[in-house]
């Protein structure tokens, strides 16, 4: 135990060195002379690649630490398909023009509030049943977020053309127009529920143990289910809000991350998934906006990258029980 300390943080050294100096290529690289409005127009990406690593890594963790599941991740809610679900009915009701000509405070919020509010109807109903059954809330999720993709398919289908094609820009993640005041509001919210995560980082160390060794060393299971539930639904609807869903991206963090820190406890595995998310993200959008110049999205890289992962995780494991 002594000697695995130091490598452990010596690993979380490299991750960080390198996740500068990423930041610093990407904030430096073809400027052409103009350094100042590289930096005004970069540096925006790189809070919002800061502040979705964060949020991303720390509530997949959580969830699955939660869940005692590595392959589930909180999109399992419906989180992503209630985003796709606000953003079609704004269009549809509001107007695509209007809504991409108005960018208010008060839509960014109210999306936030409704994912946020979701996770707690979920444990609520299962609380008034006396029920502690982390399957039926998974179930609930998966059944509501095919519930919101099919009304949003719906609306879709009936939508004007010219709105649906304005609607697409929406339903992918993109840091590339991403607006000052909610990245602000953004910053607030999600730095505030990493920092409440980490401080309870111990007793989700006592829950990776199990529900009942956990029940019996004093931890109020409903209450902190529901909590860690609430500040997962938090940090992902927020993230999801900023920059749209990311499929795939706390998963390939969050199995990483254990395969790099084989250990149960959060004080490495936290930040070891949020400088892997930095890094992830970071790379990417270097790779695709510098390199080779495309106009594809990060959201493109991270579905392609994260269902290769998730096929090649798949295998091994059935290998592995073989």
């Amino acid at each position: 135990m002594k000697f695995s300390l130091p490598k452990k943080e010596l690993l979380l050294a490299g991750l960080t060195v390198l996740a500068l100096l990423l930041c610093g290529l990407y904030l430096t690289y073809n400027t052409y002379g103009n350094f100042q409005f590289a930096w005004m127009l970069r540096g925006k990406k790189v809070a919002a690649f800061l502040l979705v690593a964060l949020a991303t890594g720390i509530a997949t963790v959580s969830f699955q630490t939660l869940t005692q599941n590595q392959f589930l991740t909180p999109n399992i809610l419906g989180l992503d398909s209630l985003y796709v679900l606000i953003q079609t009915l704004l269009f549809f009701f509001v107007g695509g023009v209007n809504m991409l000509s108005q960018e208010q405070t008060s839509t960014f919020l109210i999306s936030i509030f409704l994912m946020a509010l979701l996770s707690l109807l979920l444990a609520n109903v299962l609380l008034k049943q006396q029920q502690n059954n982390l399957f039926i809330l998974l179930m609930l999720g998966m059944i509501l977020g095919t519930l919101f993709s099919s009304t949003s398919n719906f609306l879709q289908v009936i939508m004007d053309p010219n709105e649906y094609d304005l609607l697409q820009g929406r339903l992918f993640a993109s840091f590339s127009n991403i607006n000052t005041t909610h990245l602000g509001l953004a910053a607030g919210i999600i730095l505030l529920g990493s920092l409440v995560l980490l401080a309870a980082n111990r007793y989700l160390d006592v829950l990776h143990l199990g529900d009942d060794q956990a029940t019996n060393l004093g931890i109020p299971l409903k209450k902190f289910q529901i909590l860690i539930l609430f500040l997962v639904s938090l940090l992902t609807g927020t993230a999801t809000a900023l920059v749209g869903p990311i499929t795939f991206l706390g998963f390939i963090v969050a199995n990483i991350s254990y395969q790099l820190m084989p250990t149960y406890r959060h004080s490495y595995l936290f930040p070891t998934a949020v400088l892997l998310g930095i890094i992830f993200l970071v790379g990417s959008q270097f790779l695709v906006e510098q390199v080779f110049q495309l106009k594809t999205t990060v959201s493109v890289v991270t579905q392609f990258g994260g269902g290769l992962y998730f096929i090649g995780k798949i295998i091994y494991e059935r290998r592995r029980q073989r």
